[in-house]
């Protein structure tokens, strides 16, 4: 049973490194549950339940990073609070509607719009929303860095 349950894990795992590049889902949330699976599989063994949490709240942080990045990369290029407001909308709408393309024009015409709301200057919106798309895009290593250490932290726990 340890082997299925180990196999299952392997298999989120490698999902999970994909879906942080490319989403339909949050990739450290499918981290997180081929821990919990390997758990459930394995009665808890070798998971205490304060892994769980800090794993959990890791992967919840993950997740944040994509809406920080990109309005941090916004304000970076000059985006006001309109355009940082803007990219954290367009991005999550953008998902919803289309996915990773969906996410990529979303951040850009969410920061563009909102900085061309709050400032009128259109040159200025365009630099707000390559700005989010910048930060977007920067964040990805950093989520890819995360996700592995969520990983071997896991095998530490186990082996």
């Amino acid at each position: 049973m340890e082997i299925l349950a180990l196999v299952i894990a392997i298999l989120l795992f490698l999902l999970g490194i994909v879906f942080t590049i490319l989403p339909p889902l949050p990739g450290a949330v499918v981290v997180w549950t081929g821990m919990l699976v390997y758990g459930l599989f394995t009665g808890f063994a070798d998971l205490p339940a304060w892994f769980l949490v800090v794993q959990g709240v890791l992967a919840l942080g993950i997740i944040g990073i994509d809406y920080l990045a990109s309005a941090l990369g916004s304000k970076y290029f000059g985006g006001s609070r309109g355009a940082f407001w803007g990219a954290i909308i367009g991005l999550f709408c953008g998902l919803l509607i289309a996915n990773l393309p969906g996410m990529i024009v979303g951040i850009f015409l969410g920061a563009f719009a909102g900085e061309l709301i709050k400032l009128k200057d259109p040159q200025q919106a365009a630099r707000a929303g390559i700005g989010a798309l910048v930060g977007f895009l920067g964040g990805i290593p950093l989520k890819i860095t995360l996700v592995i250490i969520m990983i071997v932290w896991f095998v530490v726990q186990i082996v």
